[in-house]
This record gives structure tokens, sequence and C-alpha cells, in this order.
């Protein structure tokens, strides 16, 4: 079956998680500076969540950009991937409402774990459907990137209950790693 409808689905369902997420970033009650300063965390919460929400549209983008058809096992890999980004915005307030306190930014990181779980198996179901010569295989390769960050987030999640700072610092860690998007799939494709 065609691609076309999972990733009109996708960009819309991450729209709306995008619009979600600054609907809750609120402004400060006085017009002073120190009540900016005072919504800086949340400001940092939110610019975070975006990098990793814009991440994974980036990425998504390209593995479909790779792929030629879906089946339903990879519309299922999708929505799972969808249901762990639309917690995005709930783990993001939940930190900031309380100050970055231990349990929610291990949530958060759980969060981003589960997301980065889930991309890998939306990834490695359209390797399978497309053959291990297709593009996407070959674009994948050994997929460091892809090793590295939910070991990074796993960290992240044991450090927030030592101190949730070092847990934020890792998980910028891993939206620096990801940042730049990752050329693999597009040089491949002009290879191909």
């Amino acid at each position: 079956m065609g691609k076309g409808r999972l990733e009109a689905f996708s960009d819309g369902v991450l729209a709306v998680i995008i619009t979600i997420m600054v609907l809750e970033l609120h402004p400060p009650e006085s017009p002073d500076l120190q009540a900016l300063f005072q919504r800086l965390p949340a400001f940092f919460g939110y610019v975070l969540s975006f990098v990793f929400i814009g991440i994974y549209w980036n990425n998504h983008h390209h593995l479909f950009h790779a792929a030629e058809r879906v089946n339903g096992p990879i519309l299922w890999a999708n929505n799972f991937l969808l249901f762990w980004l639309s917690l995005v915005p709930f783990t993001t307030g939940w930190m900031d409402e309380t100050g970055f306190a231990a349990v929610p930014v291990a949530l958060y990181g759980a969060v981003l774990f589960m997301s980065g779980v889930a991309f890998f198996i939306l990834a490695h179901l359209l390797i399978g459907l497309h053959g291990p010569d297709s593009a996407l295989a070959k674009a994948f390769g050994r997929d460091l990137k892809g090793w590295i960050s939910p070991i990074l987030c796993v960290l992240g999640i044991g450090s927030a209950f030592v101190q949730p700072w070092i847990a934020c610092c890792l998980y910028v860690a891993v939206a620096v790693i990801w940042f730049i998007p990752d050329r693999r799939i597009e040089r491949t494709i002009a290879r191909e």
C-alpha cells in the first residue's frame, strides 16, 4: 500500500503536539525581568521538547522518503511512535509544574527512550519490508547514533534521581547528537 496517508497523518499529529506544547508555555504574570527569568526553566523544557519533535519529524521524513510502500505492521509501528511522541507535552508540562523534580524528569527520559525504541521498530520494519539490499537497509548500516541515544536516555533516567539537571544535560546531549539531520538516507538515495 502507498505511504502518502501515513505521512500526512504523522505530519498532522506532530503539528498538534507542537501546538499543545506552545499552548502550555505561559507568559510571566508580571512585566518585569525577574518574572521572565523565573519562566526560563519552562522555556528550556519547551525548546528541548520542540527540538526533539523536530528531530523525529526530520528523521521520519527521511525514512519515508526512502520507503516505497508500507504495510499493516508499519502502520501500527508508526502509531506506536506517535503515541510516545504525544506524551512529550505532558511530561514537559509536568517537569515545568514541579520545578524539574526527579520523577517528572525521569519520566521525560522514559518517554524519550520509548520514542527511540518505537522509531527503531518502525525503521527496522520498513527495512524488512524493502529488503536487505534496499536503500533503507544500506542507509541505516550500523546506526551508531541510534545505539548511543537510548543509552544516554537510560543514564538520564537513573541520574534524575540523583540530580535532575544531570539528566537534563544528558537529554540535551541526545538532542545535540541528532540536531544535525542524519544524511545517511539522502546520500544513499543520491547514489542509488
